[in-house]
This record gives C-alpha cells, structure tokens and sequence, in this order.
C-alpha cells in the first residue's frame, strides 16, 4: 500500500458545506489531487487558476519527497532505515510540534507508532498473526528520540516515524501560506477533508463546515451532525468509523492504537473534531484526543486547550442507538 493510498482511508473528516447565493466573479475553485486524495481550493485572486494549480502540484511533490512512509526514496523513509540522520524543515517542524502533544496528552499521542501500526496491518503490511506488543513498546516513544543541530538522534536504531497523523495538515498550512504569498486572503484550503480557511467566502460569509455523522460506511458523506462557521482558523476530524478490519473472531479492530498500550482504543468515542489557528495542529489534537478515547482524561485536556490555546472542539460519541456530544460551549446549541 502506497503513502497515497493511506491518506486517501484516512479518517480526519470535515467538508466544506455550500450555501445559497450569488459568488462573486473574483473567487476560483481550483480541484486536484494530493497526498492520494482530493484537494479543493477557493479563493478570491486575480490569478489564473494555473497558478494555483501549481502550487498544489508543487507543494504535494514537496510533502511526499520529505514525509512519505511508502516513497523508499523520500527523506523520512531513508531516516526510518538509518540510511541519514539529517532532517529538513518540514519534518523538523513535525517532530517538535508532535512532541508538544506528546507533552500534553501524557504519550498518547506519538509518531514513533509506526512499528505498532504495522504489526497491526494498518501500515502497508497485512496484521501478524501474534503481535508482541512488549517487545516492540521498547522503542516505542517520543523520548526515543531528540533533534540536535538539524540532526535527528534515536536511542534505538528500530525507532520509527510516521507523520501521518500530522502531515496532511501540515500541507494544508503550506498550501495556505502559499496562497498568502500571492498576497490572497479570502480562502479555503481543502485536502481531504483537513481545512484552513481564512477571510470569507464568496458570500461574504464565514465559512461553514459540515462535521460529518459518524456510521459505518458513511461514505457518501453527506449526513452532517453540526455545521460550524470559522474564519481565519483551521479544523480536523479524525474517527474509527471507516478504518477498522474484522479479525479472526470477527472483532472490530480501529485503526487508532494507543502508543501508551500497544493495543487499539476501545472506546465509545466516535469522532474528534478540533478547531485550531493551524491545520497540523488540529490534525495532530484530533487523532490525540481519539487516541486518549471517551475519559475524563480527554475532556478535561479539550477544555484546558480551549481557554489556553483558543482551540473548540466537538467530540462525538456512540449512545444507544444514538450519539451523545460534548464540545466547546460556542457549539452547545
């Protein structure tokens, strides 16, 4: 399974919601693909729609030659073989944003998961018969490993990096500084699913967004639970409602494994969507909440980011035959 084909299950899920009314002449909606999934980009410019083509092709070559996982010739793969120690930005700045929210949430949030996540068949190999999760939770961990003068240093060869709960967001955030360079400031960046937005639509509106109903095989995507308006902020959702497998007893096995454990999150837990300045950081608080589940543990980290970070949050989880939500008290309506 290839970087792309990964990104394209991913889970971290919100789209854009359209609303009635005229558009004004100066706003382009620009689609491709990157990172194995659709981008869609509006903004108000006076540029071709070329240009802003390019700065998708542009930018998705550039993620995929530092951060792919499946490219063998990108720079993190040639890292996670102990081929280099040497780093560039993007993945420098990944490492010490993930290591914030490590901080935060106690481990349970960390990019050293990738030899869990290939044990259990969500990386590009199918799951082990037995996983033996101890003796791979000895490399496991943020604190596996530092960054020194642009060099990165593992206390264990067998430690391994996967930005791929961080990385989509952080394209996002460079596709949007990009357009800013162009001197844009009406837009919406949307790379499957993980948004940015700044300014206002083509309305002259807030930008609404439609926080996706979390059932299994949803994957039409057009049942929303909330719609939320932002401006100048980005959002990331991130679930287990679509990527899971069935093992041999026919159990429901998530894609999102508690680094802390070893072993998937069981948890009532649904969804976890995050409002944040930057689309990595609502991407990387998104999978960190689901990976910390239904506790008190989660709300209370949500309500302390929310009054010292400025983020929201919307958590949705499965009750009965319904959902219960807990979520900042702008959306408690």
């Amino acid at each position: 399974m290839r970087f792309n084909l990964f990104l394209l299950l991913s889970v971290l899920l919100a789209f854009v919601v359209s609303s009635c009314g005229d558009v004004r002449s100066s706003y382009i909606t620009v689609e491709g693909q990157a990172l194995g999934t659709f981008v869609q980009l509006k903004c108000e410019t006076a540029e071709a729609p070329g240009v802003i083509e390019a700065i998708i092709g542009e930018v998705d070559a550039e993620a995929k030659a530092s951060m792919s996982i499946f490219d063998e010739s990108s720079l993190l793969s040639r890292i996670n073989a102990n081929q280099t120690d040497s780093l560039d930005s993007h993945i420098a700045n990944n490492i010490a944003l993930a290591q914030r929210f490590s901080e935060l949430s106690n481990g349970a949030y960390d990019i050293t998961i990738r030899p869990l996540t290939e044990a259990w068949g969500f990386g590009r190999s199918v799951a082990e018969q037995r996983v033996n999760v101890d003796s791979i939770l000895e490399f496991v961990g943020c604190d596996n490993l530092r960054v020194e003068e642009g060099r990165i240093i593992k206390s264990d060869n067998r430690v391994q990096i996967d930005l791929n709960s961080i990385a989509k967001g952080y394209v996002v955030d460079l596709m949007a500084e990009r357009l800013e360079a162009l001197g844009v400031v009406n837009y919406m960046v949307n790379i499957g699913g993980e948004i940015r937005c700044k300014g206002y639509n083509g309305r002259g509106q807030r930008w609404s967004i439609g926080i996706e109903t979390p059932y299994d095989g949803n994957m039409a995507m057009d049942s929303f639970e909330k719609i939320i308006y932002i401006e100048d902020q980005a959002v990331a959702t991130s679930g287990n409602y679509r990527r899971f497998y069935l093992d041999g007893q026919g159990n429901k096995v998530v894609h999102t494994i508690d680094p802390r454990t070893g072993y998937s999150v069981v948890s009532d837990l649904l969804s976890a969507t995050v409002v944040a300045p930057t689309c990595a950081e609502a991407d990387a608080a998104a999978t960190m909440f689901m990976a910390m589940g239904a506790t008190e543990e989660a709300l209370a980290l949500a309500e302390y980011c929310s009054e010292s970070y400025g983020w929201k949050y919307y958590f949705i989880y499965a009750d009965g035959e319904g959902y219960r939500i807990e979520c900042s008290a702008e959306y408690r309506e």
